[in-house]
């Protein structure tokens, strides 16, 4: 891992496609910057299709696909893709083929039995906003959120933590799977391309199979806290945190494809 500002020229000149972590990548302290918003209108402005992949419920997501300069959202880190279709409706694609009733009564279910197992716990208060998935708020005590996490797993859970979750789902996806799933559905992208054309920027635990599979990674700089659970660090780290790493991660894309500004790329086009 390497500052991003010592990358060499034109590594970036290839990059179509940014897929991003929302918490703490995007934002910063909870809160999302005027110059993170514009550098997502930047990246699009420049024909690259940017899509938040993030552990944030349906409701957070179905905002941000129909409002934010985004070209889709990934949300409950896979449980769906979201994306705006026409001028106001959105296209709702669910990794188990449509909303699942029967999986959100399973997660209730195992959470109710959790809540009693773990008294201290607590689920996230955006759980009511969810479609996919069960969130426990981070208790900020690290040994009962990795009891908690157990529990989950010993519950037959998928599980994951982030900056504000521990998260639980159904269905053996994580936030790469349902990548590669939206990159070939939507764009007739397959992985070996997406190594080529797609760069990715995260911060978190629940980053790591990003980060282990694709060439073009960057870490906002608060990814140091958990580098020593990491199987593979990002190939590059920004200075600032959050959003304002973020910020260095578009422009050093817009950057290094300016330096290539004459080479000749293909379009892609979604195929909806």
């Amino acid at each position: 891992m390497r500052p991003l500002a010592q990358r060499p020229s034109a590594t970036f000149a290839g990059v179509r496609f940014v897929l991003t972590d929302m918490d703490e990548t995007l934002t910063f302290r909870g809160r999302l910057g005027a110059s993170t918003y514009q550098a997502l209108e930047q990246l699009q402005q420049a024909g690259i299709r940017v899509i938040p992949v993030t552990a944030a419920p349906a409701g957070w997501c179905d905002q941000m696909a129909r409002m934010w300069p985004v070209d889709g959202v990934i949300g409950e880190n896979g449980g769906f893709f979201f994306r705006l279709d026409g001028a106001h409706g959105l296209a709702r694609h669910f990794w188990h083929g449509q909303y699942a009733p029967a999986v959100m009564q399973q997660l209730r279910d195992k959470g109710d039995i959790l809540l009693r197992r773990i008294p201290a716990a607590r689920l996230a208060d955006d759980q009511p906003f969810r479609l996919a998935s069960l969130a426990f708020s981070r208790s900020g005590d690290a040994g009962q959120d990795r009891e908690l996490a157990a529990a989950m797993r010993e519950a037959g859970l998928d599980v994951t933590v982030n900056n504000l979750w521990v998260l639980g789902w159904i269905g053996g996806y994580d936030k790469l799977a349902a990548a590669r799933k939206a990159l070939e559905e939507e764009y007739a992208i397959d992985d070996a391309q997406a190594q080529q054309v797609l760069a990715y920027s995260g911060d978190s635990i629940n980053d790591a199979p990003m980060f282990a599979r694709y060439r073009h990674t960057v870490g906002v700089s608060t990814v140091r806290e958990c580098l020593a659970e990491l199987p593979k660090a990002p190939a590059w780290i920004t200075e600032g945190p959050g959003g304002a790493g973020f910020v260095e991660f578009a422009q050093a894309i817009l950057l290094d494809r300016g330096a290539q500004a004459g080479a000749d790329f293909p379009h892609i086009q979604s195929r909806k």
